[in-house]
């Protein structure tokens, strides 16, 4: 019987350093996969033997991928067992492991942004401006160590959790745990995905399909106001108080549809890019298509 081959903590070490640069290639067609298929390449190196086992572990890991650079760490983690247990023979095929990073890069994406860039590097900020104000020259020092201190620990040790956790689930491959988490993380994964094209996907369509002249006090009347500050605050208070700024009002195609089923042109769009990408047309070629469209329809006022 073959000898199991284990990750070290070498091993995982060169992996997490690499980590730190996921985002140095970054991309518009698949995002991270450079930096993430770059960190993982020790470990592909140790797992696999064969040049064509390696070619496919590094093609699996150039599919899309993208996430909060630091929350990366915990998703490597996971891989890490996957893969480890693969190279040992273990049924683990592609989709199993891109099910995982897919369905757990949604989720940690949003943790990411809220923690790191607006609360711990605001407070060390803080810390280290309020230091150099004063002329002291720890300012910087203190900042810069004390970044780096931070998000490198989390990040190592978020992968050994991830890699720890990574080898309780392939534990159990026969029970079908694995295949339970995949299921779990891909309908978790496209779910955030889904609710967050409201927020990624943003359509205005500006034809005007109604104009209605307001009645008298439906509206500002600028030549009543008082003049200087006075005016200013009273035309403030007006717009509090719901009144219109100008004698009409103008209600366009968007916010139509807006009334109808908000995020409706946003949906659709996603929908028509997904059904292009099955059709593998390329995602630059959407890209190019959906800047030239949006440049032709502004011209056209449509958009």
């Amino acid at each position: 019987m073959a000898e199991k081959i284990t990750l070290s903590k070498k091993d995982r070490l060169a992996v997490a350093w690499r980590s730190t640069f996921i985002q140095g290639s970054w991309n518009y067609e698949r995002m991270q996969n450079g930096g993430w298929c770059y960190s993982l390449i020790p470990a592909i190196k140790k797992l696999y033997k064969s040049d064509e086992d390696r070619k496919a572990a590094l093609k699996r890991h150039l599919e899309f991928f993208n996430t909060h650079p630091y929350l990366a760490s915990p998703i490597i983690g996971v891989t890490l067992a996957l893969e480890e247990e693969r190279a040992n023979g273990a049924p683990i095929d592609d989709v199993a492991i891109q099910g995982v990073k897919i369905g757990m890069m949604g989720p940690l994406a949003g943790v990411g942004d809220p923690v790191f860039w607006f609360t711990v590097r605001p407070m060390l900020g803080a810390l280290g401006a309020s230091l150099a104000l004063t002329g002291n020259i720890l300012g910087p020092i203190i900042f810069f160590v004390f970044w780096n201190l931070i998000r490198w620990a989390f990040m190592w040790y978020t992968q050994e959790f991830g890699y720890k956790a990574g080898s309780k689930i392939t534990d159990d491959l026969s029970g079908g745990l694995l295949q339970k988490v995949t299921k779990g993380a891909s309908i978790l994964g496209m779910f955030v995905l889904g609710s967050l094209v409201q927020r990624w996907v943003s359509i205005k369509f500006t034809p005007v399909v109604s104009k209605v002249e307001l009645s008298d006090g439906a509206f500002i009347d600028w030549d009543k106001l008082p003049a200087g500050t006075d005016g200013i605050r009273q035309a403030l208070t007006d717009v509090q108080n719901g009144l219109s700024m100008t004698n009409f009002k103008e209600t366009t195609l968007q916010q139509n549809l807006d009334s109808l089923i908000p995020g409706l042109a946003g949906v659709l769009l996603t929908l028509l890019c997904m059904w292009l990408l099955k059709k593998k047309v390329s995602p630059i070629i959407i890209i190019i298509g959906l800047f030239v469209v949006g440049v032709l329809a502004h011209l056209a006022h449509i958009m």
